[in-house]
């Protein structure tokens, strides 16, 4: 599969921090071996989905994150506010290509990661990982498309 630059500019910056980082400091995800948040991250950046374990442990990891957050969320500044990606995965990499890549900003996600796109699992799980991983950089809110209705 070919990457677009944008996808090559996200996963040459990751492998860069990465690589400041010692071996102490990865992020495992679950307490299992080899779950590491940072290459989720890349094999997302790159359009590549999950395994279904791989989310479901995201999940769990995100049900802590998010009940960890209070109600209402003070948000610093400056903030990249990103509503409305409706699985337009392309959309969200020229977004970060243009706000700058997470941690370097912080975002604010109104909602509405899913539908009409044709990467709306890739988008929102994007989301979610990067909410996991950087929780005081990236604040997800729910929107309509992510209610039961």
């Amino acid at each position: 599969r070919r990457q677009c630059g944008l996808e090559r500019e996200w996963v040459r910056r990751l492998e860069a921090w990465r690589g400041a980082r010692s071996e102490a400091e990865k992020w495992t995800v679950g307490g299992v071996a080899g779950m590491d948040l940072d290459a989720w991250i890349a094999k997302l950046m790159e359009c590549r989905p999950l395994s279904e374990t791989e989310v479901r442990v995201l999940c769990e990891k995100a049900r802590e994150a998010l009940s960890r957050d209070a109600n209402v969320r003070t948000v610093r500044s400056p903030v990249t506010i990103v509503g409305d990606i409706h699985g337009q995965f392309h959309d969200l990499l020229e977004l970060f290509r243009i706000g700058g890549h997470a941690p370097d900003t912080n975002y604010l996600f109104m909602g509405d990661y899913v539908d009409r796109g044709y990467y709306s699992v890739e988008c929102v799980t994007a989301v979610v990982a990067l909410k996991v991983r950087y929780p005081e950089r990236v604040t997800i809110l729910r929107g309509n498309h992510e209610s039961r209705q």
